[in-house]
């Protein structure tokens, strides 16, 4: 028997095992609302044995089997409304898009369509066949019992002997296990496969998944992986089949592995703060904590101490009151932005634009003086940030300190992009387009001396590698550059340091 006929056996065997296990108690819906969404493209030789290897059970239990044609240039979409006219499926749809969507864009058409209807859950199964229909219901229990959000089939699991007795050629199987052990190191997940088809899906939780500019193309099932974890919904993966049949595949695997890759690096850039990729949008935070050693944040916690009464002008979220709060502080917060996402962080928050200074905030301060006021990041975003020092002396007491934090105009990677003529906006960053003002060290110490401040101490922080590469601050490689880093800073702070922390006083 040759291999190709063996792997053939071991998915028949396996298949005829799981047609057995397919027991009503199995495929009950238990009152829940249940679609299949069959994807097609080009599948005019295999869906006719798709729908009719489907159990009876699965048939009497789900309320809508929808095939969605994308625009095949075949004749699927003449066949699947000749299947649904002459057999006895009345639980049958077919549509079919009259342009191409791309295989994530057929999902989110399909999705959308259940949602809509109202139903509880969605299997997706392809039409091509590589996917045993005779187990639906082994994907789709978990859901219905609520014992998970989205289920997942996973060849990599044993039960079925394997990716590899199954038929998936070597390159594909190294690939695969290569590519979800990098996704499970970058996501904090330990799935056996991340690239399966054969998924089922809780459809109340896909109606929190912003499918907006999400891609069509076929790591939208790594982006969807993604938004599922990131919003803390269960994922549970049940073993499945594996077959490969001599069906074309329309999936160019170097472009779907860069495409995966890519998708992860969108993703951990827009949740650091780096950049906001718009897919993952919604991840976006505006003034994120910036967690590395050496950086305003870190220099902040240590500059502010103890059992402080802070004012936190451009408190953002509130990342750092929280710390501060940990530490004993009393933080008040005054942001243009509100509320902050960790209102508990706060003594008392307040709404404001800074832009118009302290005065019209006096009568909600209420004379109140703090021992520290905050401002980071937060003065090259002004018109007029002179106004807003000034009106800072009022509110310290008595040897009391302002921290603020500066962004470093003349650092060495500004001044790269500039020998090479280039001089680019960013999302985040020294060149933050919503920047209005660019500091130097010096110019930074001028703004504040010459608004009556005395200055008692000087930092400079380090780049932040890790928001540039996606990398959380404890990887050990972002912990090996942020100390090469703080030397070079040390050394040449003119030219590596990329924020300027100044600690001041009033002139007395």
């Amino acid at each position: 028997m040759g291999a190709a006929e063996g792997a053939v056996r071991i998915v028949v065997e396996a298949l005829t095992r799981a047609a057995n296990r397919a027991r009503p108690q199995l495929a009950d819906n238990q009152g829940k609302r249940i679609g299949i969404l069959i994807v097609t493209y080009n599948a005019v030789t295999t869906l006719s044995k798709v729908l009719q290897r489907i159990p009876e059970e699965v048939w009497q239990n789900v309320e809508e089997v929808a095939i969605f044609d994308d625009a095949s240039q075949d004749s699927t979409y003449e066949l699947a409304m000749g299947l649904k006219s002459l057999r006895s499926w009345p639980k049958l749809q077919v549509l079919k898009h009259p342009s191409n969507l791309g295989y994530g864009g057929n999902q989110k058409a399909g999705y959308r369509y259940f949602i809509d209807k109202g139903f509880d859950a969605v299997i997706l199964l392809h039409g091509d066949g590589q996917y045993a229909p005779e187990i639906l219901a082994d994907l789709y229990h978990p859901i219905v019992s609520g014992e998970a959000d989205a289920v997942f089939g996973s060849r990599m699991m044993k039960v079925y002997g394997g990716a590899i007795k199954g038929g998936m050629p070597v390159y594909k199987y190294a690939g695969n296990r290569i590519l979800s052990v990098l996704e499970n190191r970058a996501l904090g997940l330990s799935l056996t496969e991340f690239h399966s088809g054969y998924r089922a899906y809780n459809l109340h939780a896909l109606r929190r998944i912003d499918f907006t500019h999400m891609t069509d193309d076929f790591h939208f099932d790594t982006e969807i992986i993604i938004k599922l974890h990131h919003q803390h919904f269960e994922i549970r993966e049940v073993p499945i089949p594996t077959y490969y049949g001599t069906e074309l595949c329309y999936v160019d695997g170097l472009k779907y592995a860069r495409d995966v890759v890519r998708a992860v690096y969108r993703y951990r850039q827009t949740l650091y703060g780096s950049r906001c990729f718009a897919e993952f949008q919604e991840y976006f935070i505006h003034y994120p904590l910036k967690q590395g050693k050496y950086s305003s944040h870190y220099y902040a916690r240590q500059l502010v101490g103890r059992d402080q009464e802070v004012l936190d002008l451009g408190c953002g979220e509130g990342f750092v009151a929280r710390q501060l709060n940990e530490a004993g502080n009393r933080v008040t917060g005054v942001d243009r932005h509100g509320p902050p996402s960790e209102p508990e962080a706060f003594e008392r928050f307040i709404h404001a634009d800074l832009d118009e200074g302290i005065g019209p905030l006096s009568a909600q301060l209420g004379g109140k003086r703090f021992s520290r006021i905050l401002l980071l990041d937060v003065l090259e975003h002004l018109k007029y940030p002179e106004r807003l020092l000034r009106d800072c002396h009022g509110l310290l007491e008595q040897d009391g300190e302002i921290v603020v934090s500066l962004p470093n105009i003349a650092n060495i990677t500004l001044r790269l992009n500039l020998l090479f003529g280039r001089f680019e906006y960013t999302d985040r960053g020294i060149v933050d387009r919503r920047h209005l003002r660019f500091y130097t060290r010096k110019s930074a110490r001028r703004l504040l001396e010459e608004n009556g401040f005395a200055i008692q101490r000087e930092k400079d922080t380090v780049m932040p590698i890790e928001l540039a590469l996606g990398l959380a601050p404890e990887v050990s490689f972002a912990r090996a550059v942020n100390r090469t880093l703080a030397f070079l800073t040390r050394a040449l702070p003119k030219l590596f340091g990329y924020q300027i922390v100044l600690v001041a006083r009033t002139f007395r």
